[in-house]
């Protein structure tokens, strides 16, 4: 609940601050406030969606999704990840442009908006900063960019208010811009692991396979795969080997209180006894049987 909720304060101050852009461009008549009012627009739009793919995450396991809709809250982050990345390159662009065709700039009025802008995104940014999910770390993400964007709108208009050297703005939203787009392929390549179900980030497996073993009566471990459906709470499945005088029950409590200082909230055992013979010892993508037509 706290994550939808620092998500739907981030939103509705992005959305407002967007329509106050909005007046404030047509009041100015500053065609490079409305524009970014429709850059604050479509980021309202994306957070929007971001917040309502995060409240479907958080149903129970049904018949369809057996492990629950937790994935859709990382949906929500490839989303804002993407417009971030669109909007980063925008930037990156239009920085390069104002360098060799400088563009005449109103500098009290961007100073009163900057203002406004770094404040109202401050607060976005600081309610969004403890998120535990990658959707709502993609939109602190995203509400950083915004802060850090009209900090240089406002530090560039103030020194070029003073110096008239216009290239300032252009070269400080150039530097802004390639550090959004960093973090923002880091976040994208963190959701693309949680995907291809990659081991996630601090876990061992071979720790894994120690703790297990060490546990008495457990002979060996195999079979074992670890992986994270939306980014925070981490899965695991094995086979154990247990000699034939230890208590099955005691050895699975035993397993899932290792695994669980390790990290791993939910665990599958598939216990075995010695000498069972397991089909294969390592795990191979199932082959299709081919079909005989007569």
């Amino acid at each position: 609940m706290k994550t939808e909720r620092n998500i739907l304060i981030a939103f509705i101050l992005n959305l407002g601050f967007s329509i106050f852009e909005f007046v404030g461009g047509f009041i100015t008549g500053s065609v490079a406030i409305a524009s970014d009012a429709v850059h604050d627009l479509g980021d309202a739009v994306s957070i929007g969606i971001s917040y309502v793919l995060e409240r479907r995450s958080k149903k129970g396991p049904d018949a369809r999704h057996t492990y629950g809709y937790a994935r859709y809250s990382v949906i929500g982050g490839v989303i804002t990840t993407v417009v971030l990345l669109c909007g980063s390159v925008a930037v990156i662009y239009g920085s390069v442009t104002r360098l060799f065709n400088p563009v005449a700039i109103n500098y009290d009025g961007m100073i009163v908006l900057a203002v406004v802008g770094a404040v109202i995104n401050y607060i976005a940014a600081r309610v969004t900063h403890h998120g535990t999910s990658v959707n709502q770390r993609a939109v602190n993400l995203h509400m950083l960019e915004d802060v850090l964007g009209w900090i240089v709108v406002l530090v560039g208009a103030i020194v070029m208010r003073f110096t008239n050297i216009a290239i300032i703005d252009p070269l400080m939203s150039l530097g802004v811009a390639i550090f959004i787009l960093v973090n923002a392929l880091r976040n994208l390549m963190t959701i693309v692991n949680v995907f291809l179900e990659k081991t996630p980030d601090g876990v061992d497996i071979q720790q894994i396979k120690e703790a297990v073993q060490s546990i008495k009566g457990v002979e060996d471990v195999h079979h074992i795969h670890v992986w994270s459906i939306d980014g925070n709470s981490n899965y695991a499945t094995m086979h154990v080997v247990i000699n034939g005088n230890s208590g099955g029950q005691r050895i699975k409590n035993a397993i899932r209180r290792a695994l669980c200082e390790t990290g791993i909230s939910h665990v599958t055992l598939e216990l075995e006894r010695t000498g069972e013979q397991c089909d294969e010892l390592v795990c191979h993508p199932a082959k299709a049987k081919p079909t005989h037509r007569h």
